[in-house]
């Protein structure tokens, strides 16, 4: 028995239904979880020490790294049972996609620091880490993942119907 049908075992009848229709949705997010917690370790890491007069590019080193281990996770696992293209073409998509995320990701952040100078001597202390937090570890985040889920399905791991659609109107023609 596999780990996720031992955990749907546990889940009451009635939503165990709802889990199984949106399953894709779920295993994305548990993956969410898992890399929100390298991307917020390695930025923190990062910020507190090496690169503390340069946040935003410690928050892009962190969310490159959380990326990599996305993608492993997202293809073996979340987005296993679709058609998806040969591996070249769909890392490359993945990581072009991934690459206007770690924009999404970081622009609240940019934001935050730059344009509403809320760091360090504009504000205390308190104030500057919890908008960094707020900025780059939850609105970016939320950006980021609406982003990344929608194109995700759309043109890396498309369904075999999705991807037969060009093709088809290509033959027609």
């Amino acid at each position: 028995m596999s780990v996720a049908d031992s955990v749907l075992e546990r889940v009451p009848q009635a939503y165990r239904a709802l889990a199984l229709r949106h399953r894709e949705l779920l295993k994305f997010g548990v993956v969410g979880a898992i890399t929100f917690f390298i991307d917020t370790g390695i930025f923190y890491a990062l910020k507190l020490t090496i690169l503390s007069p340069k946040p935003v590019t410690s928050k892009v080193i962190a969310v490159l790294v959380a990326t990599l281990v996305s993608y492993v996770l997202n293809r073996d696992w979340s987005f296993r049972t679709r058609g998806g293209h040969r591996r070249h073409h769909e890392a490359t998509l993945y990581f072009i996609i991934s690459g206007i995320g770690v924009g999404l990701y970081s622009a609240p952040l940019w934001v935050s620091r730059y344009v509403l100078h809320l760091q360090t001597p504009f504000t205390s202390r308190l104030v500057e880490e919890i908008a960094d937090f707020t900025a780059g570890q939850i609105v970016g985040l939320l950006l980021g993942m609406a982003f990344r889920w929608w194109a995700f399905r759309k043109w890396v791991f498309p369904t075999d119907h999705e991807q037969a659609r060009p093709r088809d109107r290509a033959m027609a023609r």
